[in-house]
């Protein structure tokens, strides 16, 4: 099972989310450390090849996990965030973005 690697605010960012929609991602991403897809996620190749968006609808909102799970040290964690209109903010997209530029630059 790979090992779950959070980066910049992420992990505040997942525990400040309510109790269902935590622990939803929490599951989600416990699929994803075991090599299975989680049940309700779409690529986001405008951030990088690999990523991936967990979608999470809960009566509280939509609330999403941006991850990449490509590299062998384990699931990067970009960004994590409730999404408050129709379309992902530019703002969570640029985060998650940068994010992963500074993971490319880490690796060998």
């Amino acid at each position: 099972m790979q090992p779950i690697l959070f980066h910049g605010t992420s992990l505040s960012d997942l525990k400040a989310f309510p109790d269902g929609p935590r622990r939803e991602a929490g599951c989600q991403l416990d699929k994803v450390q075991r090599g299975q897809e989680p049940a309700d996620w779409k690529p986001m190749t405008s951030i990088g090849p690999g990523v991936k968006e967990i979608r999470l609808h809960e009566p509280s909102g939509a609330f999403r996990v941006i991850y990449v799970a490509k590299f062998a040290d384990g699931v990067h964690v970009l960004h994590c965030f409730e999404r408050t209109s129709r379309k992902t903010a530019l703002t969570d997209i640029e985060t998650a973005a940068r994010r992963y530029r500074a993971l490319l630059r880490g690796l060998p």
